[in-house]
């Protein structure tokens, strides 16, 4: 039986967890052309709708997202973290919980997931990320990675280079809910770069009074452009808000592949 590693609502010491179960009946499978004109079969599944969507969570007859301009394609490197910034990595030394490999100034995912030592709420993030440049696997299964913010939310790190998987999964992401408007990838091996505007959601009594708001820029290429989350990240079920501290630490997670970062810097920021 095929056991998948996914991501869950379960939420343990203020940081998402990920779990691994058997896949269940429902899954899909549909042939589409992917970002490259080439005809694919892309899995997925068709248990729950997030509130207000047309589509299924992690719907496999969802439209692929176009290639984004070749001339647009500028990954944003070697960025210098700015006057206010906190450094989680900046090529020696990760200010962060984490066992990763690290040399030749990137850290390797390895032994768990990364969670800073700093708790964030509304913040500008930068994130330099690389794929494994040996390609393995496919689809949710090759150089998959995520940006958990605030622990809840996921924006997907995930080698999409002529790589077909369900969209609202895909790199640039916000997983289980937006696809990016763009398929902005680089081949494996080669440097990505994710600008990230986050817009931590507010609570009063208990209640959401505010909800989240991200814009993504995925290797100069505005993908995520003020999307309102509708809830925390979840694997195949409808998401949902759940009421949570003002800050919270970043985490980067263990998906098992050994995909790269390096110059991981935050800015808080004011709402």
């Amino acid at each position: 039986m095929f056991i998948a590693r996914a991501r869950t609502p379960f939420v343990a010491a203020g940081i998402l967890a990920v779990a691994s179960f058997s896949v269940l009946a429902g899954d899909t499978k549909t042939t589409v052309k992917d970002a490259w004109g080439n005809e694919v079969v892309v899995s997925g599944y068709n248990d729950a709708k997030n509130p207000g969507s047309e589509w299924f969570v992690h719907d496999s007859s969802r439209p692929q997202p176009p290639l984004a301009p070749a001339k647009d394609i500028k990954p944003n490197l070697n960025v210098k973290a700015p006057e206010g910034a906190i450094s989680i990595f900046d090529g020696k030394t990760l200010n962060a919980n984490a066992k990763w490999k690290v040399e030749d100034g990137y850290a390797e995912v390895q032994g768990g997931g990364l969670t800073t030592k700093e708790a964030f709420g509304s913040a500008h993030f930068h994130i330099e990320w690389a794929a494994p440049k040996e390609v393995k696997g496919g689809g949710q299964g090759r150089g998959n990675s995520g940006i958990i913010i605030m622990g809840r939310y996921e924006i997907q790190v995930l080698d999409s280079w002529k790589n077909a998987t369900y969209p609202d999964g895909m790199a640039g992401s916000v997983y289980g809910q937006n696809p990016p408007k763009y398929n902005a990838a680089v081949p494996p091996g080669e440097w990505n770069s994710y600008e990230i505007e986050w817009h931590a959601p507010k609570f009063e009594d208990g209640k959401l009074v505010k909800p989240a708001r991200v814009t993504v820029i995925w290797n100069g290429v505005k993908v995520q452009d003020n999307y309102e989350l509708v809830g925390v990240v979840s694997h195949r079920g409808a998401t949902k808000y759940n009421p949570h501290p003002a800050k919270l630490p970043l985490h980067i997670q263990d998906h098992g592949d050994k995909v790269r970062f390096r110059n991981i810097w935050v800015k808080p920021i004011e709402d």
